[in-house]
């Protein structure tokens, strides 16, 4: 049987009083969000902090909604996946999100981890990492001095740690919302709800191609193609997450500087897979060879960007 060792356990009632516990006991000790993950860690004796700040009373944190004047999307990081995969809001700005949603773990799962948690925990095949880094998400991190902003590409600092410091919360999460986008995020993993072999998000925010496209959206036709560039409208800017894959920051910085600009064409969007595998540094384990990864990274980044060009197209 896995036991954890002794552990001090306190239970917070406010953000501030979360804080004014961790400052109090110091670095050995850790937050206990969901608990999926450090739980585990503990019964294998991979984590063994001297005391435990339960923070699930800080109903305060959970929320999925619109900031005040609507240019942002804001998620709670006490918000448990079901109540994400379940708000429409998120859904309508960010299908993105729900997609990701769906293939975390299992409906068990889902209803007590957080999406707070599942950040911090900074796996390195985290699934919500990949998606907001395509969004380009920013962090809010709280501690006793008030609060700063960390832009969701410079939380996570290496596998399993964040830019979280001693004495500090992660709070919330917001995305900017920008006309004329769409979103999506693919996986492909041993078994429904497994950590993936690899899995790609995609955000897309298209202009009025040359030609227009009066008729139907640019979503996938007969033999799975987007429009030629004649029709296909172009893309402004672009988001590319990645996870499981090694990739920098979860995020292919070099195949979005490749679609700004770029015709939301399929030749287009197969090209940019291509890049963004190119520049990840996957490494065989268990779940799959190396090569194999890579090859997934470029197959699901492009189906990803099919998916979010379609979205786009149809929400403008």
């Amino acid at each position: 049987m896995q036991v954890p060792a002794y552990v001090e356990y306190e239970r917070a009632t406010t953000v501030e009083h979360a804080l004014t516990l961790l400052a109090r006991f110091g670095p050995e000790a850790r937050i206990l969000a969901g608990g999926h993950s450090l739980v585990p860690m503990m019964k294998l004796r991979l984590a063994q902090p001297e005391t435990l700040i339960d923070i699930n009373a800080l109903t305060e944190l959970a929320y999925v909604r619109l900031a005040d004047d609507g240019s942002e999307l804001c998620v709670g990081a006490m918000t448990r996946h079901a109540e994400l995969l379940d708000a429409t809001v998120a859904g309508k700005y960010f299908p993105i999100l729900h997609d990701a949603e769906r293939v975390i773990a299992d409906p068990v799962v889902r209803l007590w981890g957080t999406v707070g948690g599942s950040l911090c925990q900074a796996d390195p095949s985290e699934d919500l990492s990949a998606a907001f880094a395509a969004l380009k998400a920013t962090m809010v991190i709280v501690n006793l001095a008030g609060r700063r902003t960390v832009p969701a590409r410079q939380f996570h600092t290496g596998p399993y740690e964040t830019v979280v410091a001693p004495g500090e919360l992660l709070a919330e999460i917001r995305v900017p919302i920008v006309p004329g986008g769409g979103s999506a995020y693919e996986k492909v993993g041993r078994r429904v709800g497994d950590w993936p072999i690899a899995a790609a998000g995609a955000a897309v925010w298209l202009t009025a191609g040359a030609g227009g496209s009066g008729g139907s959206p640019p979503g996938k036709r007969s033999g799975g193609s987007l429009p030629r560039a004649s029709t296909a409208g172009t893309i402004a800017a672009a988001g590319i997450g990645l996870t499981a894959v090694g990739a920098e920051h979860f995020s292919a910085a070099q195949a979005e500087e490749f679609l700004a600009g770029a015709p939301a064409t399929d030749e287009t969007l197969i090209r940019a897979g291509q890049i963004a595998a190119e520049h990840c540094r996957p490494v065989s384990d268990q779940r799959g060879p190396a090569d194999y990864k890579r090859h997934l990274a470029a197959e699901l980044t492009t189906r990803a960007l099919r998916r979010a060009v379609g979205r786009a197209s149809r929400a403008s």
